[in-house]
């Protein structure tokens, strides 16, 4: 709050996972610039042939691809703010070329020679350890003061004290609110483990901890015994401190024991699915094929062949001729469309004693058709 007014660069530094990210925004939040574009870049993601190009944009021409004139970063956030994520990555040309946007605030495009100004105002941040990366020649010393003006050191969250738990309760009410779930909450024993663990992974790894407990057991009281396969060793030196007997784990095993119980959590919707399917369905599965007595419009009484579906019933159980005049197969197995077209065809010709223009005219359908059934069906 007391940086933000005041038009100096910012260096944030600390460990990876502290929340370096959120100090910019503030930054640029309570800073006259706030109407202004702010825009966060990390440079440890750009390549290193590419970086200059996003950073101070290029002319037409400038190399292979480069189809149009383009703006880079600081031409884009002129008037406002520039966050450099991971500054310790740039290459040490483009470290120049940084420097000398900090002391006059002018820049020159890749492939051009006219001198462009910019009023920019930069906020880095890094987890690297500066003197160090200084010192083996990664890192220009005069840049570093140049960033340096206002520094910030972020605390990791072991020396945060109370802080774990206000976070804690933080993320499991953004969690519930955000998915509409009962929230959790934590007994002295999960507090007390939640304060003694070392998180090598910073706030980072707190809020993924709280989001995976908040999904698996939404509602609940977590206690220690829940959370204790949530905090995994490290293989860093920041083991976490020990309470009592604890086996150790690693990210390996955490990931392991979290794909169980999502696989576990499918395996169960699956079957959950499959039961209500069955009792939507179980009404009337099977078909049975049926035969139906009517008369014609010659005053005939003819039969014709049916297809009906039949309430539920076991494939062992067998059925009778029923009282209507139906008849059913015997067993529930249902018939199939080839099956009851057969039967069709040679109840037809049986009635009309084998005269398959007859038959023809009675399926309505063409002697030739009804020939190639005839053969295909091997009807005698």
């Amino acid at each position: 709050m007391q940086v933000a007014p005041i038009d100096l660069s910012v260096l944030v530094t600390g460990e990876s996972g502290t929340g370096k990210e959120f100090f910019p925004k503030i930054i640029h939040g309570f800073s006259p610039r706030k109407h202004a574009k702010y825009i966060a870049v990390n440079c440890g993601a750009i390549p290193e042939g590419t970086i200059d190009s996003e950073l101070f944009g290029h002319e037409k021409g400038a190399f292979t691809g480069a189809v149009a004139t383009r703006k880079g970063y600081f031409e884009e956030a002129d008037g406002g703010t520039l966050f450099l994520d991971e500054v310790a990555e740039l290459p040490l040309t483009t470290q120049a070329r940084l420097l000398r946007v900090l002391e006059s605030g002018e820049f020159i495009k890749v492939g051009s020679s006219t001198v462009q100004r910019t009023n920019v105002r930069i906020v880095a941040a890094t987890n690297v350890d500066m003197p160090k990366a200084i010192a083996e020649g990664r890192f220009r010393e005069d840049l570093y003061y140049r960033l340096s003006t206002v520094s910030i050191s972020v605390p990791p969250l072991r020396d945060r004290g109370t802080d774990i738990i206000l976070l804690t309760r933080k993320f499991a009410a953004d969690f519930a609110e955000r998915y509409t779930m009962p929230r959790i909450s934590f007994d002295d024993e999960a507090r007390s483990m939640l304060m003694t663990y070392r998180w090598p992974g910073n706030v980072r790894q707190l809020k993924n901890v709280v989001e995976q407990l908040s999904l698996f057991y939404a509602g609940d009281t977590v206690g220690s015994g829940i959370l204790h396969p949530f905090l995994p060793a490290s293989s860093m030196s920041l083991a976490p401190v020990s309470i009592g007997q604890r086996p150790a784990h690693d990210y390996d095993s955490e990931r392991e024991m979290l794909l169980s119980m999502i696989m576990n959590l499918r395996g169960k919707v699956e079957e959950l699915t499959e039961r209500l399917d069955k009792l939507s369905h179980g009404s009337a599965v099977p078909f049975i094929e049926t035969v139906e007595p009517f008369a014609d419009s010659r005053g005939g009484d003819m039969t014709r062949s049916l297809v009906k579906f039949q309430p539920f019933t076991s494939p062992l159980q067998t059925q009778d001729v029923r009282s209507d005049g139906f008849t059913q197969r015997e067993n529930a197995e249902p018939a199939t469309l080839e099956e009851t077209e057969r039967e069709t065809i040679r109840r037809s010709l049986e009635r009309n004693g084998g005269r398959r223009k007859a038959t023809a005219a009675e399926l309505n359908i063409s002697e030739r058709t009804l020939y190639r059934k005839i053969k295909e069906y091997g009807i005698e």
